[in-house]
């Protein structure tokens, strides 16, 4: 069986390469790409692998534009934090899904699907794929919950400039520099806000477009960021994911 996997988070991807060589062994990963773009580069100068593991949501967009771009006859698995993407459809449509973060037994089932049903199968209905993601209009996050002191309240995320998790708990960080503690962890908010908005440059960190004062040239090809009125000053986008992020920039 050769793989392909599409996903932009580093851990994720290497966490989903694990879980392939425990379950069947003899598996090869052809590569792993991060973005819609190389995505689409890989599979316009490659032969088709015999299966593609493909995260929803990348740094450069939804991963269904993949499919506008390139025709793509091998069974995908689609990997996602959330269940909002008319996961159901996609079943129906010869397609398993596995929700994050992956439990070992249900990426196992999700394999035996695959050599049991799919290995070799071209009858996925592509375009009926597309239309239903088309049809289908994703509400993102408008505001969060917050206690303040015995009380709640909320915010509204025009108010929010930037996420950060720190030891597994999140915040967020008002354009005021108000730091309020979160229930969802990083990965989370990442399917929860607009990508046209907001860019995840790590693994603890999510910015607001509005927000940027200054981008620098960091170590090892890599950048840094400046938040407007902020006293957090180590922000810095990994090499992996600096080309995403300018592409981001100029949407």
């Amino acid at each position: 069986m050769k793989c392909l996997i599409i996903e932009d988070e580093v851990y994720a991807a290497k966490h989903l390469q694990n879980l392939i060589a425990n379950a069947t062994p003899t598996a090869v990963i052809l590569d792993v790409v991060d973005s819609v773009e190389e995505a689409v580069k890989w599979l316009s100068s490659h032969n088709e692998p015999d299966l593609i593991f493909l995260d929803v949501q990348l740094a450069d967009g939804l991963s269904f534009q993949i499919f506008k771009k390139i025709k793509i006859e091998a069974p995908v698995i689609f990997t996602t934090a959330h269940d909002d993407y008319a996961l159901e459809a996609f079943s129906l449509n010869s397609i398993d899904y596995l929700l994050k973060p992956i439990d070992k037994d249900a990426f196992a089932r999700a394999i035996h699907k695959f050599e049991n049903h799919f290995h070799n199968a071209k009858s996925i209905n592509w375009e009926s794929m597309i239309q239903l993601m088309n049809s289908t209009k994703k509400d993102y996050k408008k505001r969060f919950l917050i206690k303040q002191g015995s009380a709640f309240s909320y915010l509204p995320i025009e108010d929010i400039k930037l996420f950060f998790s720190e030891d597994g708990v999140s915040f967020a960080f008002t354009k005021e520099n108000k730091k309020h503690l979160l229930d969802d962890s990083l990965e989370t908010l990442k399917g929860l806000l607009d990508p046209d908005r907001f860019f995840k440059i790590s693994r603890k960190c999510i910015v607001s477009i509005d927000d940027i004062e200054t981008i620098h040239p960091y170590l090892n090809n890599r950048l840094k960021v400046k938040m407007k009125n902020s006293n957090i000053d180590d922000l810095i986008i990994s090499r992996e994911k600096v080309k995403a992020f300018k592409k981001w920039l100029t949407k």
